[in-house]
């Protein structure tokens, strides 16, 4: 498939993706798009053996998967749900879930597996990281907090964060800002949002449909374009390449190839061209 960011970039190397919590429970993930165009190389951890497995039965070659729990590097008991997307390694707060009446018996615990967690920092099967994407059902900031040294390479994370929080002791989305925002990234975008009905509340006779109440939201970070000067060339080569394909952000990949340009990175007129490519789209 022709990219023809791709070819004014010329990156020196496919971009690495890293997802946390691969299971795909929530369709296509936000990289499909660097996977049909033959952009990436993806490394998924799964600890669930049937979502593993399902991974495992559709990756393509560009695809590996392995059933590591990613932490704190600590043993801790992982709750398997009734609902396969809420499994975690921390407790359901029961008082949360009773507002929420369709969630609450996914919520339900039905098995409780004793596992050894990771640190990011010590996976030796990651030496580059590009974009992270991350849905553990809380664990995010433990992940973050032992995995500094392979996110100083990223340039994108999204991180599933939580505006209402359904388990106990879990990281709210404040803290998570907090955390990623001295580690360099900012705030970019959401790439999804949910909303959730207030039990015992029913609107239409559809007891999914929301009025205003903020659950959950997929929150795009990047890394802190406003100080260019902490970004490489390839760093910016890759942080244009996704922000376009995965997330249509035609304005921040623009300013990637501007600064690639001023650099002498890229070739002279770069930025003329991609803006021409982005109107034939």
């Amino acid at each position: 498939m022709n990219c023809i960011l791709r070819e004014i970039l010329s990156p020196g190397r496919l971009t690495e993706v890293v997802d946390i919590g691969a299971n795909p429970v929530d369709g296509e993930p936000p990289y499909r798009p660097m996977m049909q165009a033959e952009l990436v190389q993806v490394t998924g951890f799964e600890p669930q053996q049937s979502a593993l497995e399902e991974l495992l039965a559709k990756k393509s070659p560009a695809e590996r998967y392995l059933p590591y729990a990613v932490g704190d590097g600590q043993c801790h008991t992982l709750k398997i749900c009734a609902g396969s997307g809420m499994t975690s390694l921390l407790e359901p707060d029961v008082r949360s879930l009773d507002l929420f009446e369709v969630l609450k018996p996914y919520g339900q615990v039905i098995d409780r597996v004793p596992i050894d967690t990771k640190r990011l920092d010590e996976i030796d099967e990651i030496e580059l990281l590009d974009l992270l994407k991350i849905d553990i059902q809380g664990g995010e900031l433990a992940v973050f907090q032992h995995g500094k040294n392979k996110l100083s390479q990223a340039v994108v994370i999204q991180v599933e964060v939580s505006f209402v929080t359904l388990y106990e002791n879990q990281p709210g989305m404040g803290e998570i800002d907090i955390e990623l925002r001295n580690q360099g990234f900012i705030p970019h975008c959401f790439a999804a949002v949910k909303h959730w009905p207030i039990a015992p509340c029913v609107v239409n006779g559809e007891p999914r449909r929301a009025l205003n109440q903020l659950l959950e939201a997929d929150l795009v970070y990047v890394r802190d374009f406003s100080r260019p000067e902490n970004l490489t060339d390839e760093q910016l080569k890759h942080l244009a390449l996704i922000v376009h394909h995965c997330y249509r952000s035609f304005d921040l990949a623009l300013r990637c190839v501007m600064l690639l340009e001023q650099r002498g990175a890229v070739a002279a007129g770069s930025q003329v061209r991609y803006l021409g490519s982005l109107g034939r789209k």
